[in-house]
């Protein structure tokens, strides 16, 4: 079990920032050998169900995820997005928090408790440094450029 927590500040607005970070399907964008498909409609909420398949070939597997907690930000309230992942190869859960920081800008924070079985414990420590530094690119990649234009 590798358990994390990232954390960004962004110039984009708080509502900018969880539209970014919860665009579920922008992640491959970001995330080498990663496709991801929403299998419920649109919009996101508690519920939605999608899947990041990860890999090449032979080696690709399915992180299955669920939606179970939906908050976007409103105001000075943060937002809040709990995901439990379900497949049969990676488990656990992420959250992810954002919310409003000084003029116009926001904070985001990414805790995700990452299991993946079968995987001896004497590598929890080198998985955690990978998912850290994945994520941690990811948030980056999402979080980063122009507001203007981005979906």
């Amino acid at each position: 079990m590798v358990l994390f927590r990232l954390e960004r500040l962004s110039r984009l607005p708080a509502d900018r920032a969880w539209q970014r970070l919860t665009d579920w399907p922008r992640h491959a964008d970001v995330v080498p050998l990663t496709r991801v498909t929403v299998r419920t409609p649109s919009p996101t909420g508690e519920g939605t169900v999608f899947v990041a398949r990860s890999g090449v070939g032979p080696l690709a597997f399915d992180d299955p995820m669920e939606v179970t907690v939906w908050q976007p930000p409103e105001g000075a309230a943060p937002g809040k997005c709990r995901l439990v992942k379900h497949g049969r190869f990676v488990t656990g859960w992420a959250e992810i928090e954002v919310r409003p920081y000084g003029d116009g800008a926001s904070r985001a924070v990414w805790r995700e408790d990452l299991r993946v079985r079968w995987l001896p414990r004497l590598f929890d420590r080198p998985l955690g440094r990978l998912a850290r530094r994945m994520f941690g690119r990811a948030m980056d990649a999402l979080l980063a450029g122009d507001d203007e234009g981005a979906g």
